[in-house]
């Protein structure tokens, strides 16, 4: 059985997404981020950076943090969704998910939605690079179904929980054919509606 301490965002959801697509037993242990909770000792021996997610797989004894991380070894684990002949490219566009479009989308949340008011140049800065991110999101799936190509992969599962606060951003989905095209298309899987709590 697998735990999962994750908390309500877009780097936790991917985590339980991917359980859920994978059909594997596990149970949330919800951590209070905004008690900070996560700075809590005996949560910070499982996490060195004091961040969710974080999983312990009971059955083999391990503890996994970072949710790239998480991804491939539950990949690895189950054999689903990381093709052994489309490595290289599942994880390029995980790689861009993890150093560029979730760093530059959680800035855009802090300055945009969170403190708007407080640094135009940090509302600025992060709007323009959001928008850069979804056009170039929405090229890359004018050429291929999915983000490394034509099956459905980790890449997505970690990506598709930042676009799902698309209304927070304020750049407008629908102006991406291509990217609303993707997003609709996830938002359909039962995996994804079963757990996947859509963003007030």
């Amino acid at each position: 059985m697998i735990e999962l301490f994750s908390a309500n965002t877009p780097n936790g959801k991917k985590i339980s997404i991917m359980l859920e697509e994978i059909g594997y037993e596990y149970k949330v242990t919800k951590v209070d981020i905004n008690n900070k909770e996560q700075f809590k000792e005996d949560f910070k021996k499982i996490s060195p950076f004091s961040k969710i997610p974080v999983i312990i797989d009971h059955k083999n004894n391990k503890t996994i943090f970072e949710s790239g991380a998480i991804l491939i070894y539950l990949a690895e684990l189950s054999g689903k969704f990381y093709n052994e002949k489309d490595k290289t490219e599942i994880n390029q566009w995980l790689m861009a998910q993890m150093g560029y479009i979730g760093p530059m989308l959680g800035q855009h949340h802090q300055f945009h939605h969170y403190n708007p008011g407080k640094s135009k140049f940090g509302e600025d800065r992060y709007f323009e690079i959001s928008k850069r991110i979804y056009k170039e999101l929405d090229e890359r799936l004018s050429k291929a179904q999915f983000l490394s190509g034509n099956d459905y992969t980790i890449a997505d599962i970690g990506t598709f929980p930042w676009i799902a606060r698309h209304e927070w951003h304020d750049i407008g989905l629908k102006k991406f054919s291509n990217l609303t095209r993707w997003y609709k298309e996830i938002s359909e899987r039962d995996a994804v509606k079963k757990r996947f709590c859509f963003y007030e």
